[in-house]
């Protein structure tokens, strides 16, 4: 399944398919945003299958890194799916999902219904 523009709740997102490449560093995060040239997209809906590991270990800096990218480009990311374990294993991780939580820029996401959901609060 390939990646996807799609409007939800009048915004333009780029639903990102699990199989797609990994993202893992900053250059994974420009490859993907040189994906959408052009295209006028404010949200990346990213799956928890496209996130390396690392991504949740804060300390490699890797989600710092990643997230700083896209961001600086313009971009708002979601993360989809489920990352109880990750969160369960780690204090920073869960003060930084829920911190990223309460703003508009960096939102984690358990399914499609509850990123709808935030979307159309957004709106």
């Amino acid at each position: 399944m390939p990646d996807v523009v799609q409007t939800r709740h009048g915004a333009r997102v780029l639903m990102c398919a699990p199989d797609g490449p990994p993202i893992g560093d900053e250059q994974s995060a420009v490859d993907l945003m040189a994906t959408l040239w052009g295209q006028d997209v404010q949200w990346l809906v990213l799956p928890v299958a496209r996130l390396t590991e690392d991504f949740f270990v804060l300390r490699t800096r890797v989600a710092g890194a990643v997230v700083q990218k896209l961001q600086q480009y313009g971009f708002r990311v979601v993360i989809v799916g489920d990352i109880a374990a990750h969160v369960e294993a780690s204090t920073a991780l869960r003060d930084f999902v829920y911190e990223s939580n309460r703003g508009r820029q960096l939102w984690f996401v358990a399914d499609e219904a509850e990123l709808d959901a935030r979307l159309s609060a957004a709106a």
